[in-house]
């Protein structure tokens, strides 16, 4: 294990590198004062993926936690391409996890996903119906009606950096991805309706996306330190160089061997690798024909095995057999 190494894929916390980060590049620091802003601990989306055994999750080769590292050192999004179920989105959990920075903040896209969507929302009508209530005292706070979404959230002023998990990238709009390049370049946005009113009201108390409350001076949010993004994609559609340049490229390969071990007794605990080998080795078989099977599939057949198994020991290759189908074709 190189000593440069922050994160080292161990599945275990370092108490000598929680929340100790190298300082950035000259060109990535950014000197904003930093805010009141009490970070959640790691939520059960992060414990879910995890697993509950405190065991080696994310064991990966050298030249991957290689690739990781460089992210956190440079400061750059690390845009981890790979199959389905090979874990991209656990391993910004884990990074979370074993570097102490909390919940991971993540923004799943969709097909009609916008920048803004990442960044805050403004609930306009909400405000209006609020003013028009009986006794109402004028147009409310606005703070009340402004919520920072999950990258809005990772670029506040905290001296810890967060993690932002934006998943399945490729899933967006095709002007999203050019869209990121001046936030992820300049780690800071204007939120115009609280601009408007910055010479009146320069600081508004606005929600985030934890469910806390924080100032926003100016109406900008400006990053401390640079949040770890982790963006995911499944190889569905090419993205633009310059977005390819601002980010460390990571192509993730399917768990196997020490990983895959690891995996298992992660979910289902320590020698459940052993007592489950029948399955994981139909599983490897099954792969040799070069078909797509996400390791979702064997999770899940191990888990349904062991309540076929009461009934008889046959059971276990039978539910294998109906759940380990490649994703490329329907069931036999």
């Amino acid at each position: 294990m190189s000593e440069w190494f922050i994160y080292r894929g161990t599945g275990q916390p370092d108490p000598e590198r929680i929340g100790q980060l190298p300082a950035p590049p000259p060109w990535r620091a950014f000197d904003t004062p930093a805010v009141d802003y009490d970070v959640p601990a790691l939520g059960p989306s992060s414990r879910r993926r995890l697993g509950a055994r405190t065991v080696p999750l994310s064991i990966q080769d050298t030249g991957t936690l290689e690739l990781v590292n460089a992210s956190l050192y440079l400061r750059r999004p690390l845009l981890v391409t790979g199959e389905p179920g090979v874990g991209k989105s656990t391993l910004a959990h884990s990074v979370a996890y074993e570097l102490g920075l909390g919940r991971v903040l993540e923004w799943p896209v969709v097909s009609r996903s916008e920048l803004r969507d990442g960044l805050y929302t403004y609930d306009a009508i909400g405000r209006l119906q609020d003013a028009q209530l009986p006794g109402g005292q004028g147009a409310p706070d606005i703070g009340r009606y402004i919520k920072l979404g999950p990258l809005g959230t990772a670029l506040l002023a905290a001296d810890r950096p967060r993690v932002l998990l934006i998943d399945e990238l490729d899933k967006s709009d095709i002007d999203l991805p050019n869209d990121l390049l001046n936030v992820l370049e300049e780690g800071a946005f204007a939120i115009p309706e609280l601009e408007r009113i910055a010479d009146r009201t320069p600081v508004v108390e606005v929600l985030t996306d934890d469910g806390r409350r924080v100032a926003v001076t100016e109406g900008r949010v400006r990053c401390r330190a640079f949040p770890v993004v982790v963006m995911t994609s499944n190889r569905e559609r090419e993205f633009p160089a310059p977005l390819l340049r601002r980010c460390i490229p990571l192509d993730l390969r399917a768990p196997r061997d020490e990983r895959l071990a690891a995996l298992v007794q992660a979910h289902f605990g320590q020698g459940s690798y052993d007592g489950n080998r029948d399955i994981v080795d139909q599983f490897a078989r099954a792969e040799t024909d070069g078909a797509l099977r996400p390791t979702d599939q064997l999770l899940n057949a191990i888990f349904l095995a062991q309540y076929a198994a009461r009934d008889a020991a046959h059971r276990r290759e039978e539910i294998s057999d109906l759940l380990m189908q490649p994703l490329d074709r329907g069931p036999r």
